[in-house]
């Protein structure tokens, strides 16, 4: 199989570029098309996201299914609040070394898709990182050219922050909206200039295209930073997820209307309506992330199979210039044109495919426009009833110091509203 031929120079002159973006999900690179299943995250029990104590395990797996046995490199490097390269050299943030082989791999077993399965965790024996911040892990293949990027984040608890979910204050979004409430407590940490040396990024279900960043403290009590703004850190509260489960690929289920077997396993999910105009309902999701199972196997990552995903919605006319992604945690929140839907004007349908790896999995649609600005409101629409995970993320960096310390963490659901 060809392979795209990316040099490790040229991707960081992009990354530069973007990264003036102020924007996370604008130094990822997605992965080639044989490149599957890419998972980052913390090691600890239903923790899905790559947020990460420092010195706590975080876990990198994803799945070639190409033929050609590659071997795999990996590379750590350290980011600033705006998602620039610091100004650290590799020494600094990890002890060992910042670039090395992926030695932990496997071929699957007794799947129609066969695939290599890859692992790494960090902290290992050659990689240990030291300093809390952003980060981004860099896949290359044996020639150096880049496979996919992926960031995470390390905290050191040095502050509390607590964390609190409202309705919106403002009576034309008050049942669409969450406003989101924080207090920064440093009793053991002495800032000298907050305004400067304090800043901070709000999350919604850890999806990177959501964050809210470059708050000022709105009120100083003692030790206590507060940022109580009615309007600043506000969310659309969307609508609960989707899901499907694949863990039995041979059966429907209630969520799959029907499978088949044509060289690979399909299956065929029923016809979703536009939820917009339809009241709220609630049903338990775990907020846009994915697992990967199967019934036939405790070894999921080597013997779990995969399968086209046919998902359809419906639209009595096509909704105009935005276009429809099918969206969640399985591809990193990112819009590409694996995860866009195509209107059938014939079937008055839009239309997607995907190659997923058998699971549960969490997805809505969102729209985007041509800035590749993301509604997640348009089809699904908004409800202040809705379960959302929301976090807090406080960064450091004291005058004349390199880098941006990430101090605090905190975090809330929307299950408990406090109006």
């Amino acid at each position: 199989m060809l392979k795209p031929k990316l040099s490790y120079f040229i991707l960081l002159l992009s990354i530069f570029t973007l990264s003036h973006g102020n924007a996370q999900s604008e130094v990822i690179v997605d992965p080639p098309a044989y490149i599957k299943t890419i998972i980052l995250r913390s090691r600890q029990v239903n923790n899905f996201t790559p947020i990460i104590r420092l010195g706590e395990p975080l876990i990198l797996e994803f799945d070639d299914l190409s033929d050609s046995q590659e071997e795999y490199t990996y590379k750590i490097e350290h980011y600033d609040y705006d998602w620039n390269l610091s100004k650290l050299v590799a020494t600094e943030f990890i002890n060992g070394y910042d670039n090395d082989w992926i030695r932990d791999y496997e071929n699957s077993f007794n799947s129609l898709q066969p695939y290599t399965y890859h692992k790494l965790q960090i902290p290992n024996d050659k990689t240990t990182i030291k300093l809390s911040g952003n980060y981004l892990i860099t896949i290359l293949d044996e020639a150096g050219d880049i496979m996919f990027t992926r960031p995470f984040i390390v905290y050191h608890p040095i502050v509390d922050v607590g964390v609190s979910i409202h309705k919106s204050r403002d009576i034309t979004s008050i049942n669409s909206k969450h406003n989101v409430e924080f207090t920064i407590n440093h009793p053991d940490l002495l800032i000298n200039n907050p305004s400067q040396e304090i800043k901070v990024a709000v999350y919604q279900n850890n999806d990177w295209n959501t964050v809210i960043k470059n708050i000022k403290p709105q009120y100083y009590r003692g030790q206590q930073m507060l940022y109580k703004y009615a309007d600043k850190v506000s969310f659309w509260a969307g609508n609960e997820y989707l899901f499907f489960d694949t863990k039995e690929i041979r059966n429907a289920n209630n969520n799959i209307a029907k499978t088949r077997l044509i060289d690979l396993f399909n299956s065929y999910l029923y016809t979703h309506e536009m939820r917009k105009n339809k009241p709220y309902t609630y049903f338990p999701d775990v907020n846009g992330n994915f697992v990967i199972r199967t019934i036939d196997s405790d070894i999921s990552a080597t013997e779990a199979d995969y399968s086209k995903v046919h998902f359809t919605l419906e639209a009595l006319t096509d909704i105009g210039q935005d276009d429809i992604y099918i969206y969640g945690d399985f591809n990193d929140w990112q819009l590409t044109d694996e995860n866009k839907m195509i209107y059938n004007e014939n079937q008055k349908l839009y239309t997607c495919t995907m190659l997923l790896k058998q699971g549960f999995y969490n997805y809505n649609y969102v729209t985007a426009n041509d800035k590749g600005e993301i509604n997640n409101h348009a089809i699904e629409g908004s409800f202040y009833q809705t379960e959302n995970d929301y976090t807090v993320l406080v960064y450091y960096k004291p005058i004349g110091t390199k880098y941006d310390q990430v101090i605090g963490y905190g975090q809330a659901n929307s299950e408990n509203l406090r109006n």
